[in-house]
């Protein structure tokens, strides 16, 4: 059998890329890559996630087995809330400034190891706010950790993205894009908008917090496509995004590809992730050789390497 190459002990393949040869994993690994859409919390090593539980008194019964199954969600869920079911415990394991700082420079690592040379890695700093750490603390926990990834491994390059939530008030996305303004000399590089669009289509609501992110000088992106369709996709261009994350109903819609090429707006696809969500049925029908075809700007990022089980490698691979 042929195995990837994994940060501790090699895994079997998985049967979407069982005809890649050990010559073009090789490759894959030291090929010089970029990942622009790869959340902190839907990352975490599950082995860390065990050891912040027990600390905690969290899930107190769990082996390592138990976590993983927690934290790894089906291969194809039943919908969108089937997949966020498995962010529930790294949020809850992710509320003091030590474990985000632990597991930001632990997936530094994990991101050196397999050639990645530039990352940027976003979280939601709204949901580890509690009465021992408020928005600038998280944040500078999370910057800490990536400092210290950078320092351990200074081949690879990390910024970060704050990201405000549909589902909250555009008050508390205003305070995101304040307090990651603040950061942006020390690796803050974006901020984002994302959560449920079915209950929060219109992402001007949180206009004011885009503005305020904007004339600080971060950069813009907004989660658009994974409900809606296209609409959905022509309503973050409202914003003005230079990167949409996701995306991916343009794919059928040469209108909306025009107005993507003609905005620079890159979209920052996730197949594997698209698949388990329900967003395209498999990987043969997601639209990235398509897109790429027209000449829309397109990346390629995991979204989440452990809710999704995936490397970079392996998402290239595939």
């Amino acid at each position: 059998m042929t195995y990837e190459t994994g940060r501790d002990l090699p895994f079997p393949l998985d049967p979407l890329t069982a005809s890649v040869t050990p010559g073009t994993w090789e490759l894959l690994r030291r090929m010089p890559k970029a990942e622009l859409h790869l959340h902190l919390d839907g990352s975490v090593r599950p082995e860390t996630a065990l050891e912040l539980a027990r600390e905690r008194g969290i899930d107190g019964d769990l082996d390592l087995a138990g976590m993983r199954d927690l934290l790894v969600a089906p291969a194809q869920c039943i919908d969108q809330a089937e997949l966020l079911r498995a962010f529930d415990l790294p949020i809850r394991l992710l509320q003091h400034p030590d474990a985000l700082y632990r597991v930001t420079a632990e997936l530094v690592e994990d991101i050196a190891a397999e050639g990645t040379v530039y990352a940027e890695i976003r979280w939601a700093p709204a949901l580890h706010v509690n009465q021992e750490l408020g928005f600038e603390d998280g944040i500078a926990a999370v910057v800490a950790g990536a400092r210290a990834g950078m320092a351990d491994h200074p081949e690879v390059l990390i910024r970060l993205i704050a990201v405000a939530l549909r589902s909250h008030t555009p008050e508390t996305s205003v305070v995101v894009a304040q307090a990651a303004a603040r950061f942006l000399d020390h690796g803050l590089a974006g901020f984002d908008v994302a959560g449920g669009e079915e209950a929060f289509p219109d992402p001007l609501d949180h206009a004011e917090a885009f503005a305020i992110a904007r004339q600080a000088g971060l950069g813009i992106t907004v989660h658009a496509g994974e409900w809606g369709g296209a609409d959905q996709v022509r309503r973050a261009l409202a914003v003005h995004p230079q990167r949409i994350a996701h995306g991916t109903p343009a794919g059928d819609d040469p209108a909306l590809q025009r107005k993507l090429i003609e905005h620079g707006v890159t979209l920052d696809l996730c197949p594997t992730s698209n698949v388990q969500a329900g967003i395209v049925p498999r990987l043969a029908d997601h639209p990235l050789r398509r897109l790429l075809r027209y000449a829309v700007p397109v990346t390629l990022s995991t979204d989440d390497r452990t809710v999704s089980d995936l490397t970079l490698v392996r998402e290239y691979a595939r």
